[in-house]
């Protein structure tokens, strides 16, 4: 139970509350001019306790710096690619506007002005990661019962402006694979198994199945500030892929000459190739490739995104295509290849209507099935 009591000082009576804290020692709170200032107070704390929001006013000064710093320490649970651009955007957004502020001083309403001037320079996703940042920093406060709530959350972000995926055809593909000199084997392998670019770039010689058309994922090589860095997949699980039995020649061609520990796809001195000088720049050979071929602007991630289509075009199931694409669910598949599987519904129904032919022609006025139009090529 806390305790009030008043005491006399040169500017007249004061009163003063005597209580204990979650952890059981004593502590209290001077200067209360009225001895209802000091209830109300008394109250304020008791039901914090209660709601296990009780804050310590000395803890709640820590500064979003020094928290900040010791936030980005404990993420090493982050695959080094994932993790520079979170320092970038502490170091760049985050630090010079709130480094300095205490956590308890920290306002929803500064927050949501913070991420509104952003929003009127930055993109979408610089946005929102640096805010991402700041309220994870919160969260550790709020945990640590420096703060009862965080003042972040609940703030309007910006929304990330939809990428129209870029499919290309089983013809374009080879026009773009032809125009792609010394990298067409490569070109056609991200085009046809769906790999990432970082698992193509760290696939060995001896990831390669040649008499069971196979190629086993097992590594992930990033480009992090200019160093490969590698590490496991995405999804950090290994997975096996299919390719097609024309790429075979292509393949062996590429393997020939090389040991079983030498990389699949290097440049010149046998090291990994960087996808700064692959996708970046007008004289870049997928660019370049890209303009000889006739083919719009394009990025190395629409070759995925082209065998997830080629894939599905060719009767593969959702299961199948999470399998190849390594995602971490059906449901993440769906959604980003939604668009894709649209036709499936036509086909279902044609081949419903084609499986209960048996049963149901002469029935109900039913006809044969044969002489009902396919919706999917009806006018």
């Amino acid at each position: 139970m806390a305790s009030i009591t008043s005491y006399t000082t040169a500017a007249g009576k004061r009163y003063r509350v005597r209580y204990r804290r979650p952890d059981h020692t004593q502590t209290d709170k001077r200067g209360f001019k009225t001895k209802r200032e000091a209830e109300l107070f008394t109250a304020t704390v008791e039901i914090a306790m209660a709601r296990g929001e009780y804050v310590e006013a000395s803890a709640a000064k820590v500064t979003i710096g020094t928290l900040g710093a010791d936030w980005l320490v404990s993420q090493t649970h982050l695959k080094p690619s994932s993790l520079r651009p979170i320092e970038i955007a502490w170091r760049l957004y985050v630090a010079p506007s709130w480094a300095r502020i205490s956590v308890s001083g920290v306002r929803h309403s500064d927050v949501q002005a913070w991420v509104s001037t952003m929003t009127g320079t930055r993109g979408a996703t610089t946005v929102i990661r640096a805010f991402g940042v700041l309220a994870s920093i919160l969260d550790v406060a709020v945990r640590d019962k420096r703060i009862s709530t965080n003042p972040a959350r609940g703030v309007n972000l910006p929304r990330k402006p939809t990428k129209e995926h870029r499919y290309l055809t089983h013809e374009e593909v080879v026009r773009l694979a032809d125009n792609s000199g010394i990298h067409r084997t490569l070109l056609l392998v991200l085009a046809y198994t769906g790999l990432r670019w970082g698992e193509a770039i760290g696939l060995r010689v001896r990831d390669v199945d040649l008499t069971r058309n196979r190629i086993s994922v097992s590594v992930n090589a990033v480009e992090v500030g200019g160093i490969i860095e590698v590490g496991t997949p995405k999804s950090d699980k290994r997975r096996t892929v299919v390719f097609p039995a024309f790429l075979t020649q292509s393949l062996l061609e590429n393997i020939t000459g090389k040991g079983p520990n030498d990389l699949l796809f290097s440049d010149s001195s046998g090291e990994h190739l960087k996808r700064t000088r692959v996708s970046s720049g007008s004289r870049s050979w997928f660019k370049t490739a890209l303009v000889a071929s006739d083919l719009p602007a394009m990025t190395l991630h629409d070759l995925r995104h082209t065998a997830a289509s080629l894939a599905i075009a060719s009767g593969a199931n959702v299961k199948a295509v999470q399998r190849m694409l390594g995602h971490a669910s059906a449901a993440m598949t769906l959604d980003v290849y939604a668009d894709l599987f649209d036709d499936d519904l036509d086909a279902v129904a044609v081949g419903l209507n084609h499986a209960a032919a048996p049963a149901i022609v002469g029935k109900c006025g039913q006809t044969h099935p044969d002489h009902e139009k396919d919706p999917r090529t009806s006018a």
